[in-house]
């Protein structure tokens, strides 16, 4: 819920495989446009993610900077 709610430019949150990413200032930086970022900002974009990168190189190497935590499970 909480990630949801960053879910706008200046500051957006993705989950991929698990964990959060504040991408609030990298967003428009993103090689693939601030636009594709932003549809997915406050979701999880792990299928998306991974679909599009070498997911272990890019989380270890660019996105590690931007991690904030991890998702909490919650239950209902």
């Amino acid at each position: 819920d909480e990630v949801a709610k960053h879910n706008q430019p200046g500051d957006a949150w993705l989950i991929i495989d698990g964990s959060v990413y504040d991408v609030s200032t990298f967003a428009r930086a993103h090689p693939g446009g601030e636009k594709t970022i932003m549809n997915l900002a406050g979701k999880d974009a792990s299928k998306e993610f991974n679909a599009l990168h070498d997911a272990q190189r890019v989380l270890a190497n660019v996105a590690a900077e931007f991690k904030i935590g991890l998702v909490k499970a919650t239950s209902e």
